[in-house]
């Protein structure tokens, strides 16, 4: 067997608009973070469709199970669906300062996903084929992601 190889495809700038508290549930307290917009960029360039949202698990020790869905439209027309799960955590100050809406250096934590993308534009057929896997960064109003194809 061969070892996989990334290859980077894109990195999306995602704006989030406020958070609406569900309270808890069975996992954890979920939240629903909205997805109002942003920019793609990479092999792909274009925008952030406001259509989508982080069906987000904070669990008792203060990590995060990622569950979002939404899309984009690339520059030349393309629509492109993207189902992202993943999980956040790292040392509880961080995580508060996360929360907080501090800009806190991504190394401090611990931030990956792993995404299936789907379109019916034939240009972009492949992508439908292929796993991604994502590392990402937590601002106060948008998650910037990059994500890479597993080769």
């Amino acid at each position: 067997m061969i070892a996989p190889e990334l290859s980077h495809f894109c990195d999306l700038e995602v704006e989030l608009g406020p958070v609406r508290e569900m309270g808890p549930g069975r996992g954890g307290t979920r939240r629903i973070i909205p997805i109002i917009g942003g920019r793609v960029t990479g092999k792909v360039s274009g925008r952030v469709l406001s259509l989508g949202a982080d069906w987000q698990t904070t669990l008792a020790d203060g990590s995060s199970d990622i569950d979002t869905r939404y899309a984009f439209e690339t520059e030349d027309g393309a629509v492109i669906e993207i189902v992202n799960k993943g999980a956040r955590h790292g040392p509880p100050e961080v995580l508060q300062a996360l929360a907080r809406g501090e800009d806190v250096d991504p190394a401090l934590y611990y931030f990956r996903t792993a995404a299936r993308l789907e379109t019916g534009d034939p240009r972009y057929a492949w992508i439908n084929r292929t796993i991604f896997v994502g590392t990402g960064r937590r601002l106060a109003s948008a998650v910037l992601v990059s994500l890479f194809a597993v080769e």
